[in-house]
């Protein structure tokens, strides 16, 4: 017999893995209407989306920040449906200075554990992030941060370098805004996950009660919390973590889970939305696909036994001038990513295209003829042989089709010869900035909805991508666009960059997709908006 969704999601839920099974009953609710012992409202996520870190400092991918988002609180934060920029844990955030942003925080604030929430954590949360400067961690985000004070127990006070900052409180919403308790995380290292559980070092909507990294969290209503967001809809989450789209696409479609989140592939999205059981949510799309150059290890990069600028840049320029954009839209993604012909997406203030005209035919599409003529005029021998990695389980299941397809653009012509490879993501994040990779893709989710978002952390000449770019005029325009009021004035530096960082090619940026969630159709409460994150605390059922 078909049970109705509901009633399978019930049932499967009882197949769970033991620690599933346990971590269900921890969240009972008490029932006694015949309802299962986990109660009715508590909701299981699954994601394929891996965690790097729990602790803010070593983590600066979505998979890390959706549970971040969870469990520890933010200074200010965006409102629903909004880009605006609000108080959350704080009372009030401004600018008191053109180099001075203070915020006053509420008295009696306590983490999960009972500690005292203050001032001082805030300053240790910024000042261990600058210390420990982690390569996969967010503190690029951080450049224009001078100093923190904390001049009493409600009171912060950030000294930035430059005045008027147009992106610091943007900042303060993302990535390295997750305020830490200075009792528990070390000053200068990264804390691992399980010390931070057992220490119950958490301040936002929820806490973690049960944790199997990358396998399964628990997370329970915090009662400590305070901040912008109504307390939890629901008596807790369960997050289930799956190696494969393909299982994760099971588990909604069966019922193990009440909702997707990250990644199904267009086509497991378009079969599941024909299932009258499930409904598609989609949101607003600021994710991007490109590939990295490695400056030191790419061929003719700066350590290699042949270095030579000129051709290293022929050989990007090729790279971008192969690639069709179109192919990889329609083949592998069904229109569900679309071409990207800039660093900064479209839908952004500021945003161009001037891949467009500088590589391929000149409208767009791939040119051979292009390709060989940059290579030809460097002196550059062909087949280019070039190593190029990706990941096959953190940017979705097809990855492998993508890279494939690309491996087959670059060598139609026999311009280039591509050794192509994948890696698990535990290790590519760690590999990837140790120079192991020559080219690489990676995937961007903006940490705030503003062009800055695209370039700072990318092209400041300590960057993200730790790939050895450097461009001393790039950085000093960045640096000016961030600290200028004016909007028309903002946005004409901003096309400035693009111009120059699309001649420079250190990354080639070639999609542009959406946000998608699939969940049950009693679920509720589900927001994919310009924030660019889940809220699970507004889920219900």
């Amino acid at each position: 017999m078909t049970l109705p969704h509901k009633a399978r999601s019930r049932a499967v839920a009882v197949a769970l893995p033991t620690v599933a099974v346990l971590a269900l009953a921890g969240c009972a609710g008490g029932s006694t209407d015949g309802g299962d012992a986990a109660g009715d409202n508590v909701i299981l996520v699954g994601t394929t989306d891996a965690v790097t870190h729990l602790d803010p400092a070593g983590s600066y991918d979505n998979g890390s920040l959706t549970l971040q988002t969870q469990v520890f609180p933010y200074l200010v934060n965006t409102a629903e449906n909004s880009t605006e920029v609000v108080p959350d844990l704080a009372e009030t955030a401004e600018f008191t200075g053109p180099t001075e942003y203070t915020v006053t925080l509420p008295e009696g604030l306590k983490w999960a554990n009972g500690n005292d929430l203050t001032s001082s954590d805030v300053k240790f949360t910024f000042d261990r992030q600058l210390a420990i400067a982690d390569p996969n961690g967010p503190s690029s985000l951080l450049f224009n941060l001078d100093s923190v004070e904390a001049p009493d127990e409600t009171t912060v006070v950030f000294h930035l370098k430059s005045e008027n900052d147009q992106t610091f409180p943007m900042v303060l919403t993302s990535f390295p805004g997750a305020i830490v308790d200075e009792e528990t995380f070390a000053a200068d290292a990264v804390t691992p996950d399980e010390y931070i559980v057992e220490a119950n070092a958490f301040g936002g909507p929820y806490s973690i009660t049960d944790y199997t990294f990358n396998e399964l969290v628990e997370l329970t209503p915090n009662e400590n919390y305070q901040g912008l967001h109504d307390a939890a809809a629901n008596e807790g989450v369960i997050i289930n973590y799956y190696a494969e789209s393909s299982n994760l696409k099971l588990a909604v479609q069966e019922g193990e889970v009440d909702v997707a989140y990250r990644s199904l592939s267009a086509s497991d999205v378009a079969d599941l939305s024909g299932d009258e059981n499930l409904t598609v949510h989609e949101g607003p799309g600021g994710e991007i696909r490109y590939i990295v150059f490695n400056f030191n290890t790419q061929p003719y990069g700066a350590t290699t036994d042949e270095a030579d600028p000129a051709k290293a840049l022929a050989v990007r320029q090729a790279v971008a001038s192969l690639i069709d954009r179109e192919a990889l839209s329609e083949d592998v993604y069904d229109g569900t990513y679309t071409p990207l012909y800039s660093h900064v997406p479209q839908g952004f203030a500021g945003a161009i295209e001037p891949l467009k005209e500088l590589y391929g035919d000149g409208e767009g599409g791939p040119s051979a003829e292009k390709a060989a003529q940059l290579l030809a005029d460097a002196g550059v021998e062909t087949p280019v042989p070039l190593a190029l990695q990706y990941s096959p389980d953190h940017y979705g299941p097809s990855s492998a089709d993508e890279y494939a397809l690309i491996e087959q653009q670059l060598e139609a012509d026999g311009l280039f010869d591509v050794t192509l490879a994948g890696t698990e993501w535990t290790q590519y994040s760690d590999d990837r900035v140790n120079d192991v990779y020559p080219a690489y893709q990676l995937g961007w989710f903006p940490d705030y909805s503003d062009a800055d978002n695209y370039l700072t952390p990318f092209f400041l000449i300590e960057n993200f991508l730790v790939n050895h770019y450097e461009d001393q005029e790039v950085n000093d325009l960045i640096l000016q666009q961030a600290s200028t009021p004016d909007q028309a004035e903002r946005e004409a530096l901003i096309e400035q960059i693009q111009q120059l960082v699309a001649e420079d090619l250190s990354t080639v940026p070639y999609l542009q997709g959406a946000q998608v969630a699939v969940s049950a159709s009693d679920v509720e409460g589900i927001v994919l908006d310009a924030s660019f994150k889940l809220r699970m605390a507004s889920l219900t059922r």
